[in-house]
This record gives structure tokens, C-alpha cells and sequence, in this order.
């Protein structure tokens, strides 16, 4: 899938936990200092889960530099972690899998004045020409389309919850794309009409199907083979769990609608006052297609979500308590999270603004790759995924060249902090 896509349409099946062993090598990374040894009471992550050559060594020692158990941290303001959530927590991804489940269900509605431009100010003509043919006019505004029988309507619908309609024009324009995607945004928008309530009820019957069905299953969603189940990485429960009882306080900032990301963050022990996911603009109880602000951005103007330099906003607006555009800064060294983790290009911001650890699973995402193996301040760890890992990129990721996204939706050679340009990069923790 282009630009690292979230869902996986096919008709193979998956493997189950692999032992990421001789493959994975040894991964980019300086273990950073622990002023204390760890006390032999503090809990510890778990031996017994597989990680690569050194990485649980150097999440330890980051999380003993900073803990409550040992005695390194001394008061003040509890330091944070913060995980993305899709394919860094768990695999697969819970903000598509609920658009599956709506489709699968007929839970989304037909747009207000039967117009699909209403539903996202950057869709394209030629997207809301595509659903609109292919879904029809004869369901009213705000009843049930019957995408459950309606394979035509459903394949329109998931083909553009991949940037592109069937006939290969492009779905959405005109969006600063260091701040939003207009596929995820819309991807939220298809659940307008609801409450958060019943948006948080489909999103746990989404989770009961996908957590029971064995691992590799697909699903049928109109004609296409969709991911067909979920599962938490058992590393990153321990990991997250490993962090609250050393007193650093585990953050959720995730790119899928917030009311599905709360749904779930209890699996792993995250509550839901600590997830920050698309927040979306409510009416009369209701959600709209328009997204809450963030950076000074008013609620409705739909310019910034959890998405790259979007995802720090949210971070620093919400976690941080940063007010305006400053919000899209980075915060001095000691206002920020010790440790981040992502998994796409969509994580690259927060990660990177990570002080300690940067964790990055492997999904041959060129921005975010670039990044961690250029390895520049010598924070960054990767591991494969922990659930049919990707395979080795063949060639090397472009970073000299396209590898950063500009706001234009463009590409340019990545450059580090200091702007020299990072050289193109060879895939070897896979």
C-alpha cells in the first residue's frame, strides 16, 4: 500500500509470534546511562519475551533512569511515555478495522444532502462522483447505506480509505500533510451521526470479533479480503505495564478516532484520560465530519489531527499543557516525553522528540526509517514486528533524495537538526 497505508488488503494469511532472533541483527542505539543500579524489587520487562539484541536492555536502563523504584527520580512532574497505537501496540489497526465493521454492519450513513463533499473538505470531485455513483441517492440523508449487500458502494468506500477512488484519481486534495491526512480524517468522518457512546460500542464489538478470530484472519468487506483480527503485542503490554510501576506515566497518541482508541487502551492498562486520539467537533450529542483544533486552529477549520507535526501539537496541547502555536514547537528537553514509540511516518515528530528512547517497529516506512537508522543522537531502537514482520526492503530507503513529506504532500531528501542531508539507508533489522 502507498505512503505506508494501515490496512492490509489481501488474500494471504499471516503467521503467528515469530521469534525475532538472527534476522533482526543488532539494532541502532546507545543504551542511555542509569545513574542507579536497578533494585532487584523493581519490576523488570520480561526475559522470557523475544526482543532484538539489545533493546530490552536499553528500554530498561531508560526506564531505570528515571524511576520511582529505584530512586533516580527525585519528584517534580512524572516523566511520560507515549505509544502510538496501531501497529505499535497492537497489530493491525483498530480505526480501520471499526470502518470494516460499520461496512460490515451497514452502520454508515448516508451523507447530509446526499452529498459526499460534506463529508470531508478535501475529498475530490471526482471521490464524491465515485461514491456518489457507486453508493446511490436512494437512501435519505442520515439513514444506513447497505454496504453489507451493497458491494459496490463498500468497494468505492474502502478504495478511497486508500487515498484513491476504483478508477485511480486521486480521493483527497488541498491539506497541509505534515498536519492531517485526508484519508484518516475521513476514515473518522464515516462514523458521523453517532454518539461517542455508540461509536465506543462498535468499536468494542469490532475488538470482540478481532481479538477471537486466530491470527492471519481476513474478512470479507464488500469484494475485498480486509484484515480480519487484532492482536496486542505482548512486548509492548509488558513494556507499558514495566513503566507504571517505575511511576512514568504511559500516554496514548494515536491517529484512529478517539472514542475507538479509549475502547481499547484498557487491554494494555492505559485509561482512557490518557488516550489522545482524532477528536472530532460534537453536535447536539451527535459527531460531526469536523475535527477539534489544536495549536491555535479553531474547532471546525479541519487544517490539523494526530498526524505527523499534528501528533506533537496534540501531544504538547494535551499532555503538556502548551497553548497556541507553540504547541507545534518542541518543548525544551526537560518538557518532554523520555519515551516514544511509533511505527509509520505518521509517528515520526513525536518520536523523534523523544529524550531518551525512540522505539520504532519496523513497517519499511522511508521517513521514520531514515530517521532510525541515521540513528543522529543515538536514541534510536527498532525492532522488527512482533507479528509477521515485515521482510527486508531490498533496496535501500531514498532519504537523500524523497524521503520527507512536505507540507505540499511532496517529496525532499530528509534532513537532521544541524541540515545536513541523511544518506540513503540499508534495511537491517527486519
Amino acid at each position: 500500500m502507498h505512503r505506508g497505508t494501515r490496512f492490509t488488503v489481501a488474500a494471504a494469511a499471516f503467521g503467528g509470534l515469530l521469534a525475532l532472533t538472527s534476522c533482526a541483527g543488532t539494532a541502532a542505539g546507545t543504551a542511555p546511562a542509569s545513574s542507579a543500579p536497578p533494585s532487584a524489587s523493581c519490576q523488570q520487562l520480561d526475559s522470557k519475551l523475544t526482543w532484538p539484541a539489545g533493546i530490552r536492555e536499553k528500554l530498561q536502563a531508560a526506564i531505570d533512569a528515571h524511576s520511582t523504584c529505584t530512586g533516580t527520580f527525585k519528584g517534580g512532574t512524572a516523566p511520560v511515555a507515549i505509544f502510538d497505537w496501531d501497529n505499535t501496540v497492537v497489530k493491525n489497526d483498530i480505526g480501520y478495522g471499526t470502518n470494516f465493521w460499520m461496512l460490515r454492519n451497514d452502520k454508515v450513513l448516508q451523507p447530509e444532502d446526499k452529498n459526499w463533499k460534506t463529508t470531508n473538505r478535501y475529498l475530490t470531485d471526482a471521490a464524491a462522483k465515485a461514491l456518489s455513483a457507486a453508493c446511490g441517492t436512494d437512501t435519505p440523508a442520515g439513514k444506513p447505506l447497505r454496504t453489507s449487500s451493497d458491494t459496490d458502494c463498500a468497494d468505492e468506500i474502502l478504495a478511497i480509505l486508500d487515498d484513491k477512488t476504483r478508477a485511480g484519481q486521486e480521493a483527497f486534495a488541498g491539506f497541509n500533510a505534515r498536519r492531517l491526512t485526508g484519508a484518516y480524517a475521513w476514515g473518522t468522518a464515516l462514523s458521523a451521526g453517532y454518539t461517542e457512546e455508540q461509536l465506543g460500542q462498535f468499536a468494542t464489538a469490532m475488538k470482540q470479533e478481532n481479538l477471537a478470530a486466530p491470527e492471519g484472519t481476513m474478512q470479507t468487506v464488500g469484494t475485498q479480503k480486509v484484515d480480519g483480527y487484532i492482536r496486542v503485542y505482548p512486548q509492548i503490554k509488558d513494556l507499558i505495564s514495566t513503566l507504571k510501576a517505575h511511576g512514568i506515566v504511559p500516554w496514548v497518541v494515536s491517529a484512529s478516532p478517539e472514542p475507538v482508541v479509549k475502547a481499547w487502551s484498557g487491554e494494555v492498562g492505559i485509561d482512557a484520560d490518557h488516550v489522545v486520539g482524532v477528536r472530532s467537533v460534537y453536535e447536539n450529542g451527535l459527531q460531526t465530519t469536523h475535527l477539534k483544533g489544536c495549536g491555535g486552529e479553531p474547532d471546525g477549520a479541519d487544517s490539523v489531527m494526530t498526524y505527523m507535526d499534528g501528533k506533537r501539537c496534540w501531544a504538547n496541547q494535551e499532555i503538556f499543557g502548551v497553548k497556541g502555536a507553540a504547541a507545534f514547537e518542541q518543548l525544551p528537553e526537560d518538557r518532554r516525553q523520555i519515551i516514544a514509540a511509533g511505527d509509520s511516518g505518521t509517528d515520526v515528530t513525536f518520536v523523534g522528540d523523544a529524550t531518551e528512547a525512540r522505539l520504532v517497529v519496523n513497517r519499511n516506512n522511508t521517513e521514520l526509517m531514515c530517521r532510525a537508522y541515521d540513528n543522529d543522537g543515538g536514541k534510536w531502537l527498532i525492532t522488527p514486528m512482533f507479528i509477521d514482520p515485515k521482510p527486508q526492503r531490498s533496496e535501500a530507503y531514498p532519504c537523500s533524495t524523497k524521503g520527507f513529506t512536505t507540507p505540499e504532500n511532496g517529496k525532499e531528501p530528509i534532513k537532521r537538526p544541524d541540515g545536513t542531508v541523511i544518506a540513503d539507508q540499508k534495511d537491517t533489522v527486519h
